[in-house]
């Protein structure tokens, strides 16, 4: 069974409150990851017709800050599927519904994994690529997920040696004081 990602595709909207503002007056960003969590889930779950749960998020940047009384907007839809997991794609704006001026917030990939009740991964509908975009946000998944899996096999080589790696700390501000 094969899906596209519009059949996903999710969309919502909230108003920012001042209960969710931090002590700069700006929305907390775990209030901002709370909801980008929620909707992951949701197109996750809509994609695979089964409960989801979070793997990993990668790599999250806050690029403008959410004011009080903006309106934000989270558009999600699955990039990527493998035998059980999806890569949810998250983008967020927000917009001064009084100017009606518009700003990327954050964009962020979700990699959620179908379970069913017993918490077993279940497998999940392949993904039918309709346009360019989705077979680009496809391959860019499968290069981020390559890179991400080098990435920690180039690390673990560190932990083992990392006398060897001392000497690079020079230029960092930092004092070494093994006991």
């Amino acid at each position: 069974m094969y899906k596209t990602a519009d059949d996903s595709r999710i969309q919502i909207s909230e108003l920012m409150l001042p209960s969710f503002a931090n002590f700069g007056g700006k929305i907390h960003g775990g209030y901002i990851l709370g909801l980008m969590d929620q909707i992951a889930f949701a197109c996750a779950s809509k994609h695979s017709r089964s409960y989801c749960v979070t793997a990993s998020v990668n790599k999250v940047d806050f690029l403008n800050p959410i004011e009080v009384g903006e309106l934000v907007t989270m558009k999600a839809s699955v990039n990527y599927v493998g035998k059980s997991s999806m890569v949810v794609g998250i983008r967020v704006e927000s917009e001064n519904i009084q100017t009606g001026l518009k700003k990327h917030c954050n964009s962020s990939y979700f990699t959620m994994v179908a379970v069913d009740k017993l918490g077993k991964t279940v497998t999940v509908p392949g993904l039918i690529l309709t346009t360019k975009m989705d077979a680009k946000r496809f391959i860019k998944s499968i290069i981020r997920r390559e890179s991400d899996a080098k990435r920690s096999k180039d690390l673990e080589g560190l932990y083992k040696n990392v006398e060897d790696h001392l000497e690079q700390l020079k230029d960092y501000r930092v004092k070494i004081d093994f006991k």
